[in-house]
């Protein structure tokens, strides 16, 4: 505790108040004790630059002409001096007497700045200088430089100031970097710091930036793909009624007005499919879909996916769209049609292998599982060693043969096709292999990044898919689905045949960027609280 505020605590323990005044005041204490040296002397700061009539957080506009990069790159050592105006975060200084270096960054980048006393005090009060800049800014505040570019003896181009305003005043000390015998010290590298406070990464992290302006290029260049097909973007119900569309756990929430539980949508698949009914020729959607699921390097419970439902179309033409579609969008990141991932080097260049599921599993397992009933599964299962309970169904055991066997063992881009009829509740039935469905996943760095169906638009088939979902419910299976009315008596008005596609835009941005964990892609991925956190280290 400071010495202030253990001269505030006696003082009250020695003043008989109401309780909530003693409340009040230790609250106080509380938040003084709270406070570093550092940010005590940024706060004191601020009142000195208050008291000496600078507005720390001035409301006017600051306009600028120019940015970090832009000027150095179109610099000329034989061209007139350029003036510009510029502003930015301070990130270092050295002060040298009247004049000092400082450098700024602004949303592209750094650049150098150079600051003479006599340059921005032109006048006989050297305040702003010998003060403000010297004593009142700190590092993370940011500033207004007006003045012209020139080459530093050095060999740096810089911006050589002529004035400097003050645009806002940075209460907490970013974590910088510094060096000692080759040792780096206050790294801010610490996982979870990093993700909690996504804002300090950005500022502090060469390359964090630099992740997230791919992840624009992924979305954007899949947005242009398919506008340029001619498909439309949609928006559909972010809460729904019932949550359809996907085998997964949904998050339930409280409709108030209506007195009912509804749920964040865990897929957008089935209202999409009621627009191709409506008659739009190709729909898609970009957005968030929840599900109540664990976290780890691969999952979020809030993830974006990007779904694509066409008419007339089949599981055949979405291969070879999608093989197209992340082509062109390896190419728009990364320059070229290779990406590596994790020491892998891995092509994106159509086509891709196609590999039916069950002879992936014979082909990984040694078992060939075509033909086999559930309590045959069941044995192979138990011969594997594997952990299975009663809850799984046929679908569900053959999905987790793949999964534990199979699906880690495909680096290149690699679509597994023909998905028994079980796994497959929304998928039309194989036009020619008795008991499979016309369906792919996408397996890529041995994780899946997409999955897709004919579409099945047969209401009475649907219905009863539906149904032994339910089945599979009453067994205890929290992700079966649950029939959706509405959409059985939109597939009876007609769809027509239709493919349908989701891909998962965060893996996607992985695989692009090359990065292991799906929070490195998330601007905010989930956190435990950050009090639950606090009060575990406690009581460690």
């Amino acid at each position: 505790m400071t010495t202030l505020a253990n001269q505030l605590f006696h003082l009250l323990l020695s003043v008989n108040k109401k309780s909530f005044v003693l409340l009040r005041c230790s609250k106080i204490i509380r938040i003084m004790v709270e406070l570093s040296e550092q940010e005590m002397i940024r706060r004191n700061s601020l009142e000195q630059l208050r008291q000496m009539g600078i507005d720390p957080y001035p409301a006017a506009e600051y306009i600028t002409d120019a940015f970090s990069k832009e000027i150095k790159e179109s610099f000329k050592d034989d061209a007139e001096p350029r003036n510009v105006s510029i502003a930015g975060r301070l990130m270092s200084r050295r002060i040298m007497g009247k004049a000092s270096f400082a450098e700024i960054q602004d949303s592209k980048g750094r650049i150098q700045i150079y600051i003479s006393r006599d340059d921005i005090c032109p006048d006989e009060n050297k305040d702003l200088y010998n003060e403000v800049f010297r004593h009142l800014l700190d590092i993370g505040d940011f500033i207004g430089i007006k003045g012209f570019v020139f080459r530093t003896k050095t060999g740096e181009i810089s911006v050589h100031a002529k004035s400097l305003t003050l645009l806002s005043k940075s209460l907490k000390p970013l974590p910088i970097v510094k060096y000692k015998d080759g040792v780096a010290y206050d790294k801010f590298d610490d996982p979870e710091l990093r993700y909690r406070q996504r804002y300090v990464d950005l500022i502090v992290n060469d390359g964090v930036k630099e992740t997230f302006l791919q992840r624009a290029t992924v979305i954007s260049t899949i947005r242009k793909v398919l506008d340029e097909a001619g498909y439309t973007e949609v928006e559909t119900p972010t809460l729904q009624a019932i949550a359809g569309g996907a085998s997964a756990r949904p998050f339930i929430t409280h409709f108030n007005a209506l007195d009912i539980n509804m749920y964040m949508r865990i897929a957008t698949e089935l209202y999409l499919k009621r627009l191709i009914v409506g008659g739009f020729e190709g729909v898609y959607e970009i957005g968030k879909n929840f599900r109540n699921e664990g976290m780890d390097r691969n999952h979020n419970p809030e993830f974006t996916c990007m779904e694509l439902y066409v008419q007339y179309k089949d599981y055949n033409w979405m291969m070879s769209f999608t093989e197209n579609l992340l082509e062109t969008v390896c190419i728009a990141v990364n320059g070229k049609t290779e990406r590596e991932i994790n020491g892998n080097i891995v092509s994106f260049k159509a086509p891709y292998r196609r590999l039916p599921i069950l002879d992936a599993i014979k082909e990984k397992t040694g078992y060939d599982l075509n033909g086999m009933n559930e309590g045959e599964i069941r044995d192979v299962c138990k011969k594997l060693k594997m952990e299975i309970d009663d809850t799984m169904g046929k679908g569900k055991l053959i999905d987790e043969i793949f999964g534990d066997f199979c699906e880690g063992t495909f680096i290149q881009p690699t679509f597994i096709i023909d998905y028994p009829v079980e796994m497959s509740p929304l998928t039309k039935m194989h036009r020619s292999k008795l008991g499979l469905t016309e369906r792919f996943e996408l397996m890529v760095n041995g994780k899946e990044l997409a999955n897709a169906y004919s579409e099945l638009n047969d209401p009475i088939d649907q219905e009863e898919r539906f149904k032994e979902q339910m089945r599979l419910a009453d067994k205890g299976d929290d992700e079966a689905m649950v029939i959706d009315q509405d959409f059985l008596r939109a597939l009876q008005y007609g769809m027509p045949p239709t493919s349908g596609i989701g891909i998962g835009i965060d893996r996607l941005v992985m695989l692009m960027t090359g990065k292991t964990y799906i929070q490195e892609v998330l601007f905010f991925p989930q956190m435990r609280p950050e009090i639950t956190v606090k009060k575990d280290t406690e009581e460690k």
